[in-house]
């Protein structure tokens, strides 16, 4: 009993003295257990986002980053509620970023915007969402003025080619006729010079070639007036040849422009982009071209007149004929309206990434709404 009660008397002092440490300590030691998980979620749920700047789908201006690919992440991240980090990167360096990427890495990159061409290549290294924007390689030339009209019209080699078909059938008609009726009807070859009787001869084997007022029962000769039949009979078809002929030289397009199509520019000067898609499609196609670095020099050189045409991604050539305009030139540069090689726009994205479903809900969503439509037309005019 004795023994008990001083155990107690010791401890009872003792008990008091650590109950206020142990106070003190257990806040430490929670934060201890509960900081690391804590956090991670709070790390995990802000994405890191790269911008690789590409006009008019990423523009890079002063420090701020814009744009329809930008607008468009904009919105699907309101869309899904994703808070995220939004930083510039080389397009190479964002594509190495993205399909090296560890999820725990500080410098891992979740997500790339830019002007990407959703391929089998690319698939192979990293994930895309659906597509974002379709769009194709396009041809931009410049339109001729009046003068060049007219310099194209007479320097054409197919008004050059119809004329001497119909100079040559006129010569070779009249001259037949001259010889078979030149005794019989004076009245067709008045002329008292022998010059001016050719020159009748002329007139008349033209008047046949273009279906003039001659008829055949105005030579005496029967094979005056068979041939004559015969004649007025192939000029119709003649007129249609030449018609054709002409027809297909001197389109609108073509008065427009030396370019009306593809097949066009292996006889112009064409220029591309230096290893873009654009360039590899010319080369297939084998058509020669020149390769520079930077689009805005080609357009100023074709706006010139030092080229014919330039091919590139047709969003690239609306969009820079379009901010050209605001400032006064490229007025007289133009799209055709044809279509090449036909591309996809995609974000790019981790392999497996988590977030496709997600984006991919959100892209079919987005791209309904008015807001997207009005940015497309801000930035390519369509």
């Amino acid at each position: 009993m004795c023994q008990s009660l001083i155990i107690r008397r010791t401890l009872i002092p003792a008990a008091h003295l650590l109950l206020p440490l142990i106070l003190l300590l257990a806040p430490l030691m929670s934060a201890a257990q509960t900081g690391p998980a804590a956090a991670e979620p709070a790390k995990e749920s802000r994405i890191r986002v790269a911008a690789a700047p590409c006009p008019p789908f990423v523009i890079s201006e002063n420090g701020e980053l814009s744009g329809l690919g930008v607008f468009l992440w904009q919105q699907v991240a309101a869309q899904i509620g994703l808070q995220y980090e939004l930083y510039e990167l080389p397009l190479s360096d964002m594509l190495s970023a993205i399909s090296e990427s560890r999820s725990m890495s500080p410098t891992r990159t979740d997500v790339g915007i830019s002007c990407l061409s959703i391929t089998a290549e690319r698939e192979k290294l990293i994930d895309f969402s659906h597509s974002f924007h379709e769009t194709y390689t396009g041809i931009v030339v410049r339109e001729h003025t009046f003068m060049d009209m007219l310099r194209g019209f007479f320097g054409s080699a197919a008004i050059w080619r119809a004329l001497a078909i119909v100079i040559g059938v006129a010569a070779l008609v009249g001259g037949v006729l001259y010889l078979l009726e030149r005794r019989r009807t004076p009245k067709l070859y008045s002329s008292e010079t022998r010059p001016g009787r050719l020159a009748e001869a002329f007139i008349v084997g033209l008047m046949f070639v273009t279906q003039g007022p001659i008829k055949f029962y105005e030579f005496s000769t029967m094979t005056a007036r068979v041939l004559a039949a015969v004649l007025a009979l192939s000029s119709t078809f003649l007129i249609a040849a030449i018609t054709a002929i002409l027809a297909s030289a001197f389109t609108l397009d073509a008065m427009r422009s030396n370019v009306t199509g593809l097949q066009d520019l292996n006889n112009v000067r064409v220029a591309a982009l230096q290893d873009s898609t654009s360039s590899k499609f010319l080369q297939d196609n084998g058509i020669p071209h020149l390769r520079k670095p930077d689009l805005e020099e080609m357009m100023r050189e074709l706006d010139a007149g030092q080229l014919d045409a330039v091919v590139s991604d047709a969003a690239f050539l609306r969009y820079t004929i379009l901010e050209g305009r605001k400032q006064g030139i490229y007025d007289r540069l133009s799209v055709l309206p044809y279509k090449f090689d036909n591309q996809n726009y995609g974000f790019a994205m981790q392999p497996a990434s988590e977030l496709d479903e997600a984006v991919n809900q959100a892209l079919l969503v987005v791209r309904r709404t008015p807001a997207w439509r009005n940015e497309v037309k801000k930035y390519l005019g369509e």
